[in-house]
């Protein structure tokens, strides 16, 4: 039997014939496209490009994805999903050369050593197996992808690879053309030197921070080794392997980035801090923190991608529950006081104060901020850097920030006695002061601040409310199912307190929106603790922190872990991420 070609008009044949398009549109299609589009598009993605219905579930849009599920049908194969951070760049476009697998629609997504997998478009389409397989001496295996996807990573990909290609040889003096692949790169080039400007370490850089932000990345780290370095992304707290480089085109790629930060890039022997603006791939601007930090292999740079929607979001989508919400807003609305955000690094503090920050930012208001270092510039606000190079520290900011007739600051820590005691004078002379703290619940930020030397009726005098939180990770909307649960692990996240269990709570085994992780973007748990005046009467000398705890529970304050539970219950995350991130329950 004869294989069928897999073109437009027997694709529309075959479409027809099952009832999925009708007669006339195929018709219409095959006699209306144009060469330029059947040169350039693939068949399906002609048809997609119509966003016809399915004749037989009108419901159902014949999208690109849709019809590229049908084609696997209808040619056997396994349909592939791509995942950039699962595959090796450098291995994948060393298999062929741009020209040949830009000619076959295909790439080489996974190589093993006695196996090459690749992507296709054209599952009736072999003329290039035999010869491929001669040249690689491996099995081939094929999978079938979405071909706008194809067509767009393989680009990316050879452009990324091709720019370290270039890079190397830039190193190493002109190599022989046969030198094409990362891996004799490493080897080639240990000695090498790579000038930070050069054109391809420019390519790699952005294509390094635009890659970051399509993957929702917090975070990226370049991290030095002795063969190579490391490419890593921080994705809704966890971390992802994404590239290995060639030792000497880090060194480049950190010189570059540190060009970028207006850093010392001469200086490599103690951290630097900077920033950097650029603009995502929808052209929206987007701030970068960059730290350097010298290792035993050269420096480490960490990139922190601010996000700038941070800004707009409300309360609603920090996390904050309705009466949280309310409790919140009756806090920030005084006129004067301090109110702290406690809670480790990473657990979306500063997100919660320049929210609210920018909440209560209104022309008729001066907001001053002292940060180290400022994280977001945001027009709204007056903001101040710590510059300890100049004496110009937390307790200082705040001295000038007085002189500077404000009603709002926002102190970015309070770290000693002469800080506190500063933010207490702002406060004792009618300033609201927002300020965090690093403790592991609310309750213990009073203690916190017995121990830095704030004396308790200054406390009383000037405390609003105390806020601990953290983020956890938020099940994906698209694959989460209900599930059953077993009891004693609701009763490990919120024992003691007489909370009914849910009858059911979500899970996911992940699907390709979450990269088959099960989760999607992170949200905020809270511990809103108020100072109420009876509270006032247990913060004195004698301070008890078990004592106090308690009060606080009866007052009303729900502790990190049955905030979490009603998260839980949700069905907005799962047992386990609360059980990660909150601290271990009370044992009152």
């Amino acid at each position: 039997m004869k294989k069928p070609a897999c073109t437009l008009e027997w694709i529309l044949e075959q479409l027809v014939s099952q009832d999925i398009v009708e007669q006339e549109k195929a018709r219409m299609v095959s006699s209306l496209v144009s060469s330029q589009d059947r040169k350039n598009l693939h068949p399906l993605e002609i048809i997609a490009n119509r966003q016809w219905s399915n004749k037989s579930s009108p419901d159902q849009v014949l999208s690109l994805d849709m019809l590229t599920d049908w084609l696997v049908e209808q040619s056997a194969q396994t349909r592939y999903h791509f995942d950039p951070l699962k595959m090796d760049v450098g291995a994948c476009t060393s298999i062929m050369s741009y020209a040949y697998a830009s000619r076959f629609s295909i790439l080489a997504v996974k190589v093993s050593d006695d196996e090459v997998v690749i992507a296709v478009t054209d599952p009736f389409k072999w003329e290039w197996m035999d010869e491929l397989e001669r040249i690689v001496n491996k099995k081939i295996t094929t999978v079938l992808a979405n071909p706008t996807q194809l067509k767009n990573y393989l680009i990316e990909f050879y452009s990324v690879s091709k720019a370290m290609e270039g890079a190397g040889n830039k190193a190493l003096g002109q190599l022989p053309g046969n030198i094409q692949n990362l891996e004799q790169l490493i080897e080639l080039g240990k000695a090498g030197k790579v000038d930070a400007e050069d054109q391809h370490i420019v390519s790699i850089v952005d294509w390094l921070m635009q890659y970051a932000f399509n993957q929702r990345a917090s975070d990226i780290h370049i991290e030095p080794r002795r063969e190579q370095g490391n490419v890593r992304f921080r994705i809704d707290g966890v971390m992802h392997q994404v590239y290995e480089i060639p030792a000497n085109i880090t060194a480049a790629v950190v010189s570059r980035i540190k060009i970028m930060g207006r850093l010392d890039v001469a200086e490599k022997r103690k951290p630097q801090d900077g920033r950097i603006k650029t603009l995502s791939p929808e052209g929206v601007e987007i701030e970068l923190r960059l730290s350097s930090m010298p290792t035993a292999f050269g420096e480490k740079l960490v990139l922190r991608i601010f996000d700038p929607e941070v800004l707009v979001k409300n309360f609603a989508a920090l996390g904050l529950e309705k009466t949280e919400s309310e409790i919140w807003n009756s806090m920030i609305e005084r006129p004067y006081g301090i109110i702290l955000v406690t809670g480790p690094t990473g657990s979306g503090k500063t997100t919660t104060l320049y929210t609210s920050l920018k909440h209560l930012a209104r022309p008729e208001v001066n907001v001053c901020t002292i940060e180290d270092p400022i994280e977001l510039v945001e027009p709204s606000f007056n903001q101040m850097q710590v510059q300890h190079n100049i004496d110009l520290d937390f307790a200082t900011g705040v001295k000038t920030l007085l002189r500077q007739d404000p009603d709002i600051i926002m102190v970015g820590e309070i770290r000693d006695r002469e800080t506190a005691e500063m933010a207490v004078q702002a406060a004792l002379t009618g300033h609201l002061v927002l300020s965090t703290l690093h403790t592991n619940d609310a309750p213990s930020a009073i203690a916190r601040l017995a121990e830095i030397g704030v004396p308790p009726y200054l406390i009383n005098a000037t405390l609003i409310g105390v806020v601990a939180q953290r983020l956890v990770r938020t099940l994906c909307p698209h694959c989460k199912q209900e599930t059953d649960f077993d009891l004693r692990d609701w009763q490990t996240l919120i024992k003691p307190w007489t909370t009914s269990p849910p009858d059911k709570i979500h899970a996911s085994e992940g699907c390709l929106e979450c990269r088959k992780t099960g989760f999607s973007g992170r949200i905020g748990i809270y511990e809103m603790m108020p100072i109420s005046d009876e509270l006032k009467q247990i913060i004195n000398d004698n301070f008890d922190l078990v004592k106090f705890r308690k009060a606080a529970i009866r007052d009303g304050m729900k502790p990190l872990n049955l905030a979490g539970a009603q998260k839980v219950a949700r069905g907005l995350t799962t047992i386990e991420e609360v059980l990660k991130v909150a601290p271990p329950r009370y044992d009152l």
